[in-house]
């Protein structure tokens, strides 16, 4: 090999290395604005789906009056949480710890959600026109995982909003998830049936005015079957057994769950 080439490769070698380590750097660097910034957005998403987002203020303040719970899952029992940036912050490293999550074998896994943490953190609104329980949801749609947060009524069990903050769907078609025309389909729908069965669905089609269940389904996405699929599918098991449904069980007992 000639000197001339040996020097090439040694010049761009030392220009890698130089510049994996200016990367590397940079990331370490951003990554507590990234997590910042990352909460930030949760925390618009939750008042959002909660229905009082006021854009003319800043998050944080507006934040101030939402009490964050920490929900243990399978119990459905919950704590207040001092600090959710805290368990935000460890949220990736906790859903790789098999002592903090669990991983769902395919038959209890129709969202196609894979891994679910023990426990959760959710977000309680008070307001004088009653209490408001904003959970996280998040399941397989046709071409990515859709995260979002979904906003009930404690009393009556009823859709307060829905708020998709991130998914990679098709434009114009599954895509439409964040629409708002179609979100604004969510409030006043029932999530259970008067003896408690979880009747909640997002439907093929058109809800036809005169469905005597009319009240439990949502319109589905034009032209983007398996995206709908994939929206019924992931909030009804973030609302079932596997997910909040024993929290919302207690809730609906009266049982409070308070730890």
């Amino acid at each position: 090999m000639s000197t001339g080439v040996t020097r090439t490769l040694v010049v761009a070698m030392m220009v890698a290395v130089v510049c994996s380590l200016l990367v590397s750097i940079t990331a370490t660097l951003l990554k507590p604005l990234q997590i910042k910034n990352r909460s930030l957005e949760k925390k618009r998403n939750v008042l959002v789906a909660a229905g009082i987002y006021d854009p003319n203020r800043p998050v944080n303040e507006q934040f101030d009056g939402i009490e964050p719970l920490l929900v243990e899952l399978k119990s459905g029992t919950w704590q207040t949480l001092d600090d959710p940036d805290s368990f935000i912050r460890q949220y990736d490293a906790m859903m790789k710890d098999p002592e903090r999550s669990r991983t769902l074998p395919p038959e209890q896994d129709p969202a196609d959600v894979r891994v679910i943490p023990l426990s959760q953190l959710v977000y309680r609104v008070s307001g004088t026109d009653g209490e408001t329980l904003v959970l996280p949801v998040w399941g397989k749609g046709l071409w990515s995982t859709m995260y979002g947060f979904l906003a009930l009524d404690t009393e009556t069990m009823e859709v307060k909003g829905f708020s998709i903050y991130q998914h990679g769907e098709t434009p114009g078609l599954g895509g439409e998830v964040d629409n708002e025309s179609w979100k604004n389909l969510w409030p006043g729908k029932r999530l259970f049936d008067p003896s408690g069965e979880l009747k909640i669905q997002v439907i093929k089609g058109r809800v036809e005015t005169d469905d005597p269940d009319a009240v439990h389904k949502i319109d589905g996405l034009s032209g983007a079957t398996i995206t709908t699929r994939g929206v019924h599918e992931f909030v009804r098991f973030w609302l079932g057994p596997d997910g909040f449904g024993p929290m919302l069980d207690r809730i609906r007992a009266g049982d409070g769950g308070q730890q």
